[in-house]
């Protein structure tokens, strides 16, 4: 490669909090710089000057107290005493004006989208802890940048932190001048670049053995219930006694279950709570609302997470921490909903409908906050998993709301946290499934049947829009919907 053709940008990484910055612009593209800016440096001397701020701006500086804005045209004066300046506007015209401008007072600037008119750009960034890694394509392809930056974030694991800091102790007991010093620390992370240990393959190949036992009795419990319900030595009557008992609702359970899917697919989750309020509001008992919604959820979680690993969005170790957790909580959740359904029912049902009210309220939280990573990263992921198992079980949904959502507001990447829970989902749904299966039966298959048929059609739809939707309106949406049937059924219980 000639020397005109390598990349020429030099790194380096900037104390911003000793610098003045300012960004010119107040919607989405300026919301990314602003996030950006304040991700990297929560303390950053940042001045914003915009028109007009959007909600999702606003609701984001609520964090940032410190940061000046200023609700008018961008003026020269506003490039007084400043050294770093960021162009977010929709008007290239003007962007030229000011890059111009700021030129002429030596200040180091950037235009969004406009790569031959920035002075440096901001690259895609890696954020581990302490351990920070900044990616750029030379302006050539940001979007080749995020993938390499999921790619690094998928590969360093999340204990990094704690391997800094314990290198960082080592370090500072360490005697003898520098050369011995980074001699000593090049053995002792040397072990980083080792293959796995003998220890640790055989944990893994036991985790793996595990999950293939527990597969192969899923189908051992499936095919008994198949076995033991349909009367193999005279199919044919079977099949035509089933067609004359279908229940007229079949198609509003499709219709449900094709919803549910939509939306689940979209946002990645409220699947089972809109499920759940939807069988709860035609009169259905809480146990067989969640009963169902759990099993047609094994068809649909199965096969939206065969997507997720063919485009690589499961963090294997994260679904590791819960599974098992998620599952235990399943079990208890399903025992505790049969048991007391039974003779509580009337009692029941508005608990659950109030349970997913709050998971109505929750689903808008997020949607208000859905560009905040501000929030140290989770770590009691087991805790997290039990509750939102259990509670998945009892109200018929509540994994993604409180699983997923906390993974997110925890600091963990969409991508990965969306993907992740989704697989564990589908074994919690499984082992939520059996149990209730155990417990009540199946009389309710038609149920299933029709959620099933509505979510196995909209799954490949949803995985289409989900990059067409916008979150924030959908979850929202998802959210108004939620609390709308929620209070219908707990007026309707009472009055």
């Amino acid at each position: 490669m000639s020397i005109e053709n390598i990349n020429k940008l030099f790194p380096v990484f900037l104390k911003l909090e000793n610098f003045r910055v300012l960004i010119v612009g107040g919607g989405k593209v300026g919301l990314e710089k602003v996030s950006a800016v304040l991700l990297n440096c929560p303390a950053a001397d940042l001045t914003i000057v915009a028109k007009d701020f959007s909600s999702a701006l606003k609701d984001y500086l609520k964090f940032y107290p410190h940061v000046k804005t200023i609700e008018r045209q961008f003026e020269n004066s506003d490039l007084n005493n400043i050294e770093f300046l960021i162009v977010a506007i929709n008007d290239k015209q003007k962007s030229f004006e000011i890059k111009e401008e700021a030129k002429k007072r030596c200040i180091l600037a950037n235009v969004a989208d406009t790569p031959e008119q920035c002075d440096f750009y901001l690259g895609s960034i890696v954020r581990k802890g302490d351990l920070k890694i900044a990616i750029s394509t030379n302006g050539k392809s940001p979007t080749v940048a995020k993938r390499v930056r999921e790619v690094f974030e998928q590969a360093f694991p999340d204990e990094m932190q704690e391997v800094l800091e314990n290198l960082y102790k080592i370090r500072t007991q360490l005697n003898g001048d520098f050369a011995s010093k980074v001699s000593e620390l090049n053995k002792i992370t040397s072990t980083l670049a080792d293959k796995p240990s003998t220890k640790a393959f055989s944990i893994k190949r036991i985790g793996t053995a595990s999950l293939y036992s527990l597969a192969v009795i899923i189908i051992m419990v499936i095919g008994h219930l198949i076995f033991t319900y349909v009367p193999f030595t005279d199919i044919g009557s079977f099949l035509r006694i089933t067609m004359q008992s279908f229940d007229s609702n079949l198609w509003i359970y499709v219709l449900a279950g094709f919803i549910a899917q939509m939306i689940d697919g979209a946002l990645g989750m409220a699947y089972g709570v809109s499920v759940t309020t939807f069988l709860l509001s035609i009169g259905i008992s809480p146990a067989i609302a969640s009963a169902s919604m759990h099993a047609s959820e094994v068809f649909t979680t199965g096969s939206s997470s065969l997507v997720y690993m063919r485009f690589k969005n499961v963090n294997i170790k994260l679904f590791k921490k819960l599974v098992w957790p998620g599952a235990i909580g399943a079990i208890f959740g399903a025992t505790a909903i049969s048991f007391i359904s039974k003779d509580y029912f009337v009692l029941i049902k508005p608990l659950v409908s109030f349970y997913t009210l709050i998971l109505g309220l929750m689903i808008i939280v997020r949607a208000k906050n859905i560009h905040l990573r501000t929030g140290s990263k989770i770590k009691k992921i087991g805790l997290v998993a039990v509750t939102g198992g259990f509670l998945d079980s009892v109200g018929g949904g509540g994994w993604g709301p409180i699983v997923t959502t906390s993974l997110i507001a925890g600091g963990r990447q969409l991508k990965y946290a969306v993907g992740s829970s989704h697989l564990a989902k589908f074994f919690v749904a499984t082992i939520s499934t059996i149990t209730f299966f155990l417990l009540i039966g199946i009389s309710h298959w038609q149920i299933i049947l029709g959620l099933v048929i509505g979510g196995m059609i909209a799954a490949p739809i949803s995985i289409y829009f989900s990059n067409k939707i916008p979150t924030k309106k959908g979850l929202l949406f998802v959210g108004c919907l939620v609390i709308t049937i929620s209070l219908k059924t707990i007026i309707s219980t009472f009055i």
